[in-house]
C-alpha cells in the first residue's frame, strides 16, 4: 500500500512538472513572437538605412567645396551619415572586387569621387529618393545621383508583406498556444478525473472540487511564465551582445510589459482551461468515465 502512494505521488509529480514544462515553453514561444513583433520596425528601419545613395562628384572639383557639400549633406533632415570615397580610394576597391589592375590597362584612373548617403528610414522610399534626387541635382559640383531603383523599390515592398505576414503568423501562434496549453491542463485533470467523480458522489459541491485544481493551474500559470521570462531574459541578453546593431532592447516599460503579458496570459489561460476541463468531468456520466 505505502509502495503504492509513493507511486502515485511521483506520476503525481511527474505530472505536474511535465505540464509547468510544457506551459513555459508554449509561453516562451509566444514571447519570442512578442519580442519579434516589438522589434518589427526597428529591422525594417535597419534594411532600409543600409540602402544608400552615392552622390557622384564632378571630376576636378576642389576640396574646400566637397567638404562644403558633405556638410549641406550632414545637416539634412533626410541624412542619417555620409561618407566621402576620393578617387584612388574607389579604383583600390574595385580593384579588389574585380582582382585585376585596370588602372596599368586603361592608363589612367576612370572612376569619380562620391559621397555614398544613408538615409533615415522614413526618406528610404522610391517617392522620398526621387525628391531628394531633384533637390541635390541644383548644386554644381554633383554630376548624377545613383541609387538602385529596383532594389529600393522591393526593399519596400517586401517589409510590407513581411509586416502582413508577421501579424497574421502572431494570431495563428497565439491560437495554437491556447490549444496547447489548454490540452495540456486537460490531460493533467483527466488523470484525475476519477477523484473528481468520488467527490461529487460524496456530496462536494462544485466549487469545492474546483478550488483545489484551479489554485494548482495558477501556479503552474505563473511558474511556468517565470520559466518563460528567464528564457526570454537569456535571449534577450544574447541579442543585445551578439546582434545589438539589429535589435534592442532599450525600452524597459515595454520589456516589463510584456513580461507582465506572458504571465497574464498563463494565468488566465490555465485558469479558464481547468475551470472547463473540470466542468467536462462533473457533468460527464459516470459510465463514461473508463
Amino acid at each position: 500500500m505505502a509502495q503504492s502512494n509513493k507511486a502515485s505521488k511521483r506520476r503525481l509529480r511527474t505530472s505536474y512538472f511535465s505540464s509547468i514544462i510544457s506551459i513555459s515553453l508554449v509561453l516562451f514561444m509566444l514571447g519570442l513572437m512578442g519580442l519579434l513583433v516589438l522589434n518589427a520596425k526597428q529591422l525594417s528601419n535597419y534594411v532600409k538605412e543600409n540602402i544608400g545613395i552615392s552622390v557622384v562628384l564632378k571630376d576636378n572639383v576642389k576640396e574646400v567645396d566637397i567638404r562644403r557639400l558633405q556638410k549641406i549633406l550632414d545637416a539634412s533632415s533626410f541624412v542619417k551619415s555620409t561618407k566621402f570615397i576620393d578617387k584612388e580610394t574607389a579604383a583600390k576597391d574595385l580593384q579588389k572586387d574585380l582582382g585585376e589592375d585596370f588602372i596599368s590597362f586603361l592608363g589612367y584612373n576612370p572612376l569619380l569621387a562620391t559621397i555614398d548617403v544613408k538615409l533615415y528610414a522614413d526618406y528610404a522610399n522610391p517617392e522620398s529618393i526621387a525628391k531628394i534626387e531633384k533637390n541635390l541635382s541644383k548644386y554644381d559640383a554633383i554630376q548624377e545621383i545613383y541609387y538602385q531603383k529596383s532594389l529600393v523599390h522591393l526593399v519596400n515592398e517586401n517589409v510590407k508583406k513581411i509586416s502582413l505576414i508577421l501579424l497574421a503568423f502572431s494570431g495563428l501562434l497565439f491560437l495554437i498556444s491556447v490549444t496547447l496549453i489548454n490540452n495540456t491542463i486537460r490531460l493533467s485533470i483527466y488523470s484525475h478525473r476519477m477523484l473528481i467523480k468520488t467527490m461529487q458522489l460524496v456530496g462536494a459541491t462544485r466549487g469545492f472540487i474546483r478550488r483545489p485544481f484551479i489554485g494548482k493551474s495558477f501556479w503552474h500559470g505563473i511558474l511556468g511564465a517565470i520559466i518563460a521570462n528567464l528564457l526570454l531574459s537569456g535571449v534577450i541578453y544574447l541579442s543585445q551582445r551578439e546582434l545589438r546593431e539589429v535589435i534592442t532592447f532599450e525600452n524597459v516599460e515595454i520589456l516589463g510589459l510584456l513580461f507582465i503579458l506572458i504571465t497574464l496570459i498563463g494565468i488566465v489561460i490555465t485558469w479558464i482551461s481547468t475551470f472547463l476541463a473540470v466542468n467536462k468531468f462533473l457533468r460527464i456520466d459516470t459510465r463514461h468515465l473508463y
